[in-house]
């Protein structure tokens, strides 16, 4: 038995987030869709947000332009930039808990994520940052990652896995993953593992040294 908390980061997609959908929604899955910020000024893109969180998913934050890992960026306003920009385009679209999820550069967890500025930003907006312990790079081995999925669940007691849903053609095997992680045992959770989201509602509440650059304090001097 293994416990499993889906997320599905890029979107949304015109031709693949319905289909994601669609397979949640027979199976009774709610998840999290980590959405960027420019892909919702498209307005079918935004109408797919909208039904994804109708149907129960919750909308989380996921930079604006996807572009550079935050704690990479030189810009002192990237936090504006990249996180408020995306928060105030997402508007009733948004969790209330306003979820974030920092861009990690092919799911590097390291001191590229964030830095000091954007730090600042999150506790002050009173943001939840939401990290990940399972990615099987479904967007790079669209075919092979269902395996590798499923050996990152068994290898511990609480995943949460990051997923795409974008046009690579890997969500073809999101039904066969869901249906076989069940049958190993998988219970699905909507919630976030506590171990993966180090600032909660503006509080930093597990250590986050590791994920932070001080990039900007290298310019000052």
């Amino acid at each position: 038995m293994f416990d499993l908390t889906l997320s599905f980061d890029n979107g949304p997609e015109p031709d693949v987030t319905p289909v994601v959908l669609d397979i949640l929604r027979r199976r009774g899955i709610s998840t999290t869709f980590f959405v960027i910020g420019e892909k919702l000024t498209d307005p079918v893109r935004r109408r797919l947000a909208a039904q994804a969180r109708d149907e129960g998913h919750w909308i989380g934050n996921h930079t604006y332009t996807h572009s550079t890992p935050l704690g990479r960026q030189r810009d002192p306003g990237a936090a504006e930039q990249e996180i408020a920009r995306t928060q105030n385009t997402m508007g009733d679209l948004a969790h209330p808990q306003r979820w974030f999820r920092p861009f990690g550069g092919g799911g590097h967890l390291d001191d590229g994520l964030l830095k000091p500025s954007v730090v600042d930003h999150l506790v002050h907006g009173q943001y939840s940052c939401v990290l990940w312990n399972a990615i099987p790079k479904d967007w790079a081995d669209p075919d092979g990652w269902v395996d590798r999925a499923l050996e990152q669940c068994q290898s511990q007691d609480w995943s949460l896995m990051v997923l795409h849903d974008l046009p690579t053609g890997a969500m073809r095997r999101l039904g066969e993953f869901l249906d076989r992680a069940v049958e190993m045992g998988a219970r699905i959770h909507q919630e976030f593992p506590p171990s993966c989201v180090p600032i909660h509602s503006g509080e930093i509440v597990l250590p986050i040294e590791s994920y932070v650059s001080r990039i900007e304090e290298s310019i000052r001097q």
